[in-house]
């Protein structure tokens, strides 16, 4: 006589027919807490980072510089390479709290509770002050630079904006540009906005006001592929996650983002293309 499997509590009282998910366990269980300890939290800000310096050093500057392009290509290369999978971790623990693949409490602060034209009207200025900041603190960028990181083996490394392009033909320039400006400019910033301030930065939010502050250390730390814009990252940037933690909207970090940076490669492109740059 075959024995029929035990049926648990939770199967009992499940609705037949219903794929209702267990919850999850392991590693799964402990990054989908409502709270990451601190060391936890400081690897997942900083893992990514070391692994994006490790692909382009190891794949993707040989890679650039043996078909003759910018390696600024090679950093877009090398962020789709760990910012990909990671997005796709997401989406795994997803499935692992809601049995399909979703982001609902994996993310936070996803709630909307800012109306459409709030949202707008304060992520435009938020984005032009990251602009304007970003570019009027270029120059401590390069002091920074040239007293402390030239040392550094990455290939054309400076502190100036655009460093990472020049040597280059206008045309190769141009090209390289267009390419990235889908990926650096709108989708990796993007990704980057869902890891830091949707998944990492609400379970955080046990420190208080300091939760945003560490999430900006943290932030501008995991960027070591230029860490002499480590001050410049902590003036310019406080801003987006100050008012996602103070609004619980992390669409503002994104608007002030991806608007920042898609603004800026759009703007080189066209001064490539109109030969002013």
């Amino acid at each position: 006589m075959t024995r029929q499997p035990s049926v648990g509590m939770d199967d009992r009282h499940r609705p037949t027919g219903t794929m209702e998910p267990y919850p999850p366990h392991g590693i799964a269980k402990r990054l989908l807490a409502d709270r990451h300890s601190l060391p936890l939290s400081i690897a997942l800000h900083l893992v990514p980072g070391a692994l994006i310096v490790a692909v382009y050093l190891l794949v993707a500057e040989p890679f650039v510089l043996a078909i003759g392009y910018p390696v600024f290509l090679g950093w877009a290369i090398s962020l789709c390479l760990v910012l990909g999978p990671l997005m796709a971790g997401l989406y795994w623990l997803g499935r692992k709290r809601n049995g399909r693949f979703s982001l609902r409490g994996v993310l936070h602060y996803t709630d909307k509770p800012l109306s459409r034209g709030k949202l707008v009207a304060m992520a435009i200025p938020m984005f032009l002050w990251m602009m304007a900041l970003s570019i009027a603190l270029t120059p401590l960028d390069s002091f920074i630079f040239d007293q402390f990181f030239t040392w550094l083996p990455f290939a054309d490394a400076g502190g100036g904006v655009t460093t990472y392009l020049e040597g280059n033909g206008r045309s190769v320039m141009l090209a390289t540009l267009t390419i990235c400006l889908p990926l650096t400019g709108i989708s990796l910033p993007l990704i980057e906005e869902f890891y830091f301030r949707g998944f990492l930065m609400p379970r955080l939010a046990h420190l208080g006001k300091g939760a945003p502050v560490l999430s900006t250390v943290l932030f501008s730390l995991y960027h070591f592929w230029a860490p002499w814009t480590f001050v410049s990252k902590l003036i310019f940037f406080f801003l987006g996650p100050w008012f996602v933690w103070k609004k619980k909207d992390f669409r503002l970090s994104i608007g002030m983002h991806v608007g920042s940076t898609s603004i800026s490669m759009v703007s080189g492109i066209i001064a490539l293309a109109l030969n002013v740059m």
